[in-house]
């Protein structure tokens, strides 16, 4: 009896327990938000891509975003995609294809991690960009993401030694020095995207977020930081030999100068890019000729002529359904349509919009490039109306996109899984309707003192017939706030202050 009773007691205590769980957990999800996505997109790069788990960071994401969906409020508003009816069209047109894979499980493989991750990432950017506070802590640990790997891809280039290297690297392209250029001796460094081609590629658009942090920010230790950052991922692009890259990296420069606004910022873009050249140059003199000389190779450039060739003789034969989705499927169905310049069989036509049509038909290409382009349109919206003080850093987020893009055009980039995580999340985080809706505050609220979004007031003073003091921490108020600050000032001149 005495037992009976001590367990009826015990189960309010238990239920107050799993309440207060279930609060801590709500307040973790909703603090460190933009930490939780930059993990799943390592989780894409280490576990799913190189471990080749493959699905693990779906399942996350798509917890998270129940999560979310769960736990909204008008401080965490829920939103979706703007455009969501036409990626639902998207997935069900892809389906077909999908089946007509090779193998139904290569076919699958290739539909969630190229399409349906395209979306959940996508849509997960969305909810955690909720103000320009938000995408500027997202694109600082993105780029220290990015830095480590750039790190790791030196450690290998210079030693021929890979870090936290596993048995399937090993059988998957049989050991780190399966890259060599030509006949130089030189290895080309692929780290954990397998490819030089496809870490290239990520240091390209990786490379502009820093560069947006550096004009954004206002404090010299970290613009110094910002600067190492853009040091160390340039060096490591020049260690994977990628033509291609370096193209991307060029034509994200260009746009960066354009949303950078002001001749101020494009000059010191064009002062950060000369020196950082010019240092690798005068340190790695042998190394640049060596990436010259592959740039310019004729037989480079014909091969990769030739691949996009049988590409459109393949679209050609399979104009609505394509030869179906997966990722061998192309290096067996597109053998019989191979034209004479491409002299080896390849896994993909070099070129993501190519390789969507040529899997899944004109259709499923010109609907994946309409997802796109309207994407990218919602992002260059909230750039010409957010204030001018955020242009540098959603600037670098759509430079970083345009590297992307031009970087797809000569190889798999929007198609391949640990490229295409990092580009849908920036583009996510920039083309987010929170943006615009939450400009004058933070995570919903403006001046809600009760819940105290954006900043921490501290009341002062012991006599309630005075008037309360605010004091506003500048760390945590984005500079857009300022003008809707001072105009709160002037409404409260005698009761508050920053």
């Amino acid at each position: 009896m005495l037992e009976q009773n001590a367990l009826e007691k015990d189960v309010p205590r238990q239920r107050n327990i799993g309440k207060e769980l279930i609060a801590s957990a709500r307040q973790a999800v909703v603090q460190h938000d933009e930490l939780i996505a930059v993990l799943i997109f390592v989780i894409h790069v280490y576990v799913d891509w190189y471990l080749g788990l493959a699905f693990s960071a779906q399942f996350i994401t798509m917890g998270l975003l129940l999560v979310f969906f769960l736990i909204r409020s008008p401080e965490r508003p829920w939103v979706r995609p703007q455009n969501l009816w036409l990626w639902i069209v998207f997935l069900l047109l892809a389906l077909f294809p999908m089946v007509r894979g090779y193998t139904l499980r290569d076919g699958v493989y290739f539909y969630v991690n190229s399409l349906f991750n395209a979306l959940l990432v996508f849509w997960l950017a969305l909810l955690v960009a909720q103000d320009i506070a938000s995408v500027r802590r997202l694109f600082k640990m993105l780029a220290i993401v990015a830095t480590l790997l750039a790190i790791h891809t030196i450690i290998e280039a210079r030693t021929g030694i890979l870090l936290f290297r596993t048995a399937r690297f090993d059988t998957t392209v049989n050991g780190p020095l399966s890259f060599p250029l030509g006949k130089t001796g030189i290895i080309r460094a692929e780290s954990f995207m397998l490819n030089p081609d496809a870490n290239g590629g990520f240091f390209a658009f990786m490379l502009l977020l820093p560069l947006g942090l550096f004009l954004d920010s206002s404090s010299w230790r970290e613009k110094v930081l910002y600067l190492v950052e853009i040091l160390l991922m340039a060096l490591a692009l020049l260690f994977t030999y990628t033509t291609g890259a370096w193209l991307a990296l060029g034509a994200g420069v260009v746009a960066f100068a354009i949303f950078a606004g002001t001749i101020r910022y494009r000059v010191q873009i064009a002062a950060i890019f000369l020196v950082s050249l010019l240092a690798i140059i005068a340190i790695f003199p042998t190394q640049i000729y060596r990436l010259i000389q592959h740039a310019t190779a004729t037989n480079e450039w014909t091969l990769r002529f030739g691949v996009w060739q049988t590409a459109l003789r393949v679209i050609s034969a399979f104009p609505l359904t394509g030869i179906g989705l997966g990722r061998s499927v192309y290096f067996i169905r597109a053998q019989p349509y191979r034209v004479r310049a491409q002299n080896v069989p390849v896994y993909h036509p070099h070129n993501s919009f190519l390789e969507m049509t040529a899997l899944g038909g004109i259709p499923l290409g010109l609907m994946f490039l309409a997802l796109l382009m309207l994407a990218c349109w919602y992002a260059l919206r909230n750039w010409r109306q957010m204030d001018k003080s955020a242009h540098s850093l959603l600037g670098g987020g759509l430079a970083a996109v345009v590297s992307l893009t031009f970087f797809s055009l000569s190889n798999a980039g929007w198609t391949l899984t640990p490229l295409l995580a990092g580009g849908w999340l920036i583009l996510g985080a920039i083309a987010s309707p929170l943006l615009l809706q939450n400009r004058w505050g933070s995570k919903g609220a403006v001046w809600q003192e009760e819940t105290v979004p954006i900043a921490a007031i501290t009341a002062q003073g012991q006599n309630e017939s005075a008037a309360s003091r605010a004091v506003w921490q500048e760390e945590t108020v984005p500079t857009t706030v300022v003008t809707a600050e001072r105009k709160f000032q002037g409404r409260n001149e005698n009761s508050a202050q920053r």
